[in-house]
């Protein structure tokens, strides 16, 4: 614990709190030869590196009266430049108004949301030039608003700046210039080319080193000199379809491409190891820090960054069920219908009530875990079925019914399944309208829905 007397300042504004982050040495992780350093940007007041641009961008806004006195601030963003442009500008008198691609995580709309921001959600699956791609869509809408102001990270020199005046100055005063690399990721390339020229010139033989997704053009481009088609991926933030204006990627010595499951399982591995909780584009740079450490030969220094709070990810990246719908999590294979169940009984990841509980209580169970059907069972034995359907009608009939046992509001007309039977015999039931409950004699082993069995199937392609 820190007992230093010298505590920070009170502060007088909510940008006062941004930068100076600390740094923390990696003990847990296995970084050969290296001395792994994590910078926690997660601790900015917005919980990301994205914070210190927003500052920047606005300032120069205003300095350059591109921004009217409660004009409104229109961005496309994959989420934290956009909850870094709503803490600063709202707080401001500013609208913040954020197009996001629609992969994006629902604790990053939901902050956004909480910040007072307007979210506009667009399809994730085109690229630029595309009326429906997410910069091209928030430019049109900010052309359209006789008082918008599209900031656009993207092409904004203030960006870079931040990084260059700010970032770059902290890692090299923490490190007392004891740094040989420095690996980032490109989503803006605010941070490659601010922290990395401003590195360079303290030190020509820095080693500048670019984690980058799988799917993302910029690592072939930077490695091979190839220019290639873009794929796709799930870590959020980083990785691009195109070179960004401000991206400097001729800093770059090389890139390290990551996957999606090797960028996720890094993430989980550095909460349970080092007690620090980062998002996936986290788990993305310690992955490819991690290998630039083990590759070396004789010590080394390498820093990196915590980007953002993982805390915004609980629902995909910290949630089993999600990973292992996405095929980023092993799990037991039984070689039956068992592997295509979504939340498994026998795991303890699925909800089922008694007979004898409540209607209100199972409506408050289904609202707090959004859910919209759940097996009765009486011991391990499937009795019958509830979704909201059943819950509706009983209580419209009778608002007496909130207090009467599920067993008379439940569905007893169930299709049951043996785990030993085929995927073909799944396509009668979902033919009618019902799910399939797997279950044996003596144990209730979970449903299988339509969307079980797509997942199932586009992962066994």
């Amino acid at each position: 614990m820190n007992t230093n007397e010298t505590l920070p300042k009170i502060a007088e504004d909510i940008t006062d709190l941004i930068g100076g982050t600390p740094m923390l040495r990696v003990r847990n992780l296995d970084t050969g030869p290296c001395t792994l350093l994590l910078k926690l940007e997660c601790q900015n007041p917005g919980n990301s590196i994205k914070d210190r641009i927003a500052v920047s961008m606005i300032n120069q806004a205003e300095e350059e009266r591109l921004l009217k006195p409660g004009g409104t601030i229109y961005e496309g963003t994959a989420g934290n430049t956009g909850i870094a442009l709503a803490l600063v500008g709202i707080s401001r008198g500013y609208q913040v108004k954020v197009v996001m691609p629609d992969k994006m995580s629902a604790g990053k709309i939901s902050h956004l949301k909480a910040l007072g921001a307007e979210v506009v959600l667009t399809r994730s699956d085109v690229g630029r030039g595309h009326p429906q791609y997410y910069q091209d869509l928030a430019r049109a809408l900010a052309q359209d608003d006789p008082n918008g102001f599209f900031i656009n990270q993207f092409e904004n020199a203030a960006n870079p700046i931040a990084h260059h005046e700010t970032t770059g100055p902290e890692i090299w005063d923490q490190t007392e210039g004891n740094i040989d690399c420095f690996v980032a990721g490109i989503g803006s390339g605010g941070t490659v080319s601010g922290c990395g020229n401003y590195l360079r010139e303290k030190n020509p033989d820095i080693e500048l080193v670019l984690a980058d997704p799988v799917g993302s053009i910029l690592a072939p481009l930077i490695n091979e000199g190839k220019t290639v088609e873009a794929g796709s991926w799930l870590v959020e933030g980083v990785g691009e379809d195109f070179v960004p204006d401000i991206a400097e990627i001729s800093l770059l010595n090389e890139a390290i491409t990551v996957d999606d499951k090797e960028s996720f399982l890094a993430a989980r591995e550095l909460l349970r190891a080092e007690g620090i909780m980062g998002g996936s584009s986290t788990g993305l740079l310690v992955a490819a820090a991690l290998r630039w450490c083990q590759a070396q030969t004789e010590p080394k220094t390498c820093v990196t960054f915590v980007c953002d709070l993982g805390a915004k990810y609980m629902d995909r990246l910290f949630n089993d069920v999600w990973m292992r719908d996405q095929g980023l999590l092993d799990k037991r294979a039984f070689g039956d219908l068992r592997d295509l169940i979504g939340c498994n009984h026998t795991e303890g990841e699925d909800h089922a009530f008694q007979p004898d509980e409540p209607l209100a209580q199972v409506h408050r169970t289904m609202r707090l875990h959004d859910i919209s059907q759940a097996v009765v069972l009486d011991r391990q034995n499937p009795v019958g079925i509830v979704d909201e359907s059943d819950v509706l009608r009983a209580v419209v009939a009778d608002q007496a019914a909130w207090e009467r046992p599920v067993r008379e509001a439940m569905s007893t007309n169930l299709e049951t399944i043996p785990p030993e039977a085929s995927t073909d015999d799944l396509l009668p039931i979902f033919a009618q309208d019902r799910v399939a409950i797997v279950a044996s004699s003596d144990q209730y082993f979970g449903l299988i829905t339509r969307i079980d069995l797509l997942n199932f199937l586009r992962q066994t392609q």
